[in-house]
């Protein structure tokens, strides 16, 4: 049974965007789902909260989450209480010590990644959740911190390991040479269009690297033509939703067929903890953080090509 220490995991506050007056979300969390997946949870003592409790649809065998640390204690209790944690931390590193791995929740700032560095010089094998970091250079470094120690180490986006995009993956010999893509999902480019391009990474598993990006959407509206070496095209569209209310949604085009897919997003949190779980059973890395890095620089090179109205390499924004 692994042990764990969850990390930011109890408490939300969207921030990523500047928005410094964000309401800050309790419990209702990527992290309370990731640790009511390892402990289950007390309905009745959830109850006696104000407020709604993020809870996951089925359970992980084989970790278990034993220590939590929230920069909200009182929340961090909370979700120990209803999770039956036996200790809550003073210090995110204090989290650290005695466990088998860290995960590291979402918080909202899109900079959790900086929870992530104590673990990895300490060697104690990390998730971190999504984005990795807010911008290419940063997500780099965090890349050659996790090859200079050797530890074990995890970010990725849920949707990446719904059944449906491995499927697709599995699938793509039945359509040919695929020259073009289509992925979409709504909100802010770099902190939620992740999840719309880990579903191309999720089915094309970085066969080719990213060579730039061009977008040709107008603000909180983006039409993202990213170029890949093969020569594969890549659309990725992500709007606010004042203006589309878009879902979740891939195509892939190739000369021999077709397909449109809308994923099942049900336990999409389960997938993602299972693919950390199976990392720690048997070393096997999925994704490499170098893909991870990728991902941040095509979303970066999208935002810099609207702001700057030009095509963006992939190169420019990891210099």
């Amino acid at each position: 049974m692994f042990k764990l220490g969850m990390i930011s995991a109890a408490t939300y506050r969207a921030t990523y965007g500047g928005e410094e007056d964000a309401e800050l979300r309790p419990v209702s969390t990527h992290g309370a789902f990731f640790t009511t997946a390892f402990n289950g949870f007390d309905e009745a003592k959830a109850a006696q909260y104000d407020a709604t409790f993020g809870v996951a649809a089925a359970r992980i065998e084989g970790a278990r989450a034993v220590k939590i640390w929230d920069p909200e204690r009182e929340w961090a209790e909370a979700l120990a209480d209803v999770c039956d944690i036996p200790e809550v931390c003073d210090t995110h590193k204090e989290c650290c010590e005695g466990v088998d791995a860290v995960v590291i929740a979402d918080d909202g700032s899109g900079d959790q990644c900086e929870y992530a560095i104590h673990p990895l010089r300490e060697g104690v094998p990390t998730y971190c959740d999504k984005p990795l970091a807010m911008t290419a250079k940063r997500a780099k470094q965090i890349a050659d911190i996790v090859r200079e120690t050797g530890t074990p180490f995890m970010s990725a986006s849920s949707l990446r390991f719904v059944p449906d995009i491995l499927a697709l993956r599995d699938r793509l010999p039945e359509f040919g040479e695929v020259t073009l893509a289509t992925t979409i999902c709504g909100s802010e480019l770099v902190y939620y269009g992740i999840h719309a391009l880990s579903m191309y990474y999720g089915v094309f598993g970085g066969d080719s690297p990213a060579v730039s990006c061009i977008n040709v959407g107008q603000p909180d509206r983006n039409i993202v033509r990213v170029r890949y070496e093969n020569g594969r095209d890549l659309v990725l569209i992500v709007m606010e939703p004042e203006y589309a209310q878009t879902g979740y949604q891939i195509n892939v085009y190739g000369t021999e067929g077709h397909e449109s897919l809308i994923p099942d997003l049900d336990n999409l949190y389960i997938y993602l903890m299972e693919r950390f779980i199976n990392l720690l059973e048997t070393g096997e890395e999925s994704p490499p953080v170098e893909e991870e890095v990728e991902v941040i620089a095509v979303l970066e090179a999208g935002k810099r090509s609207l702001e700057e109205a030009r095509e963006v390499t992939i190169a420019e924004v990891l210099e």
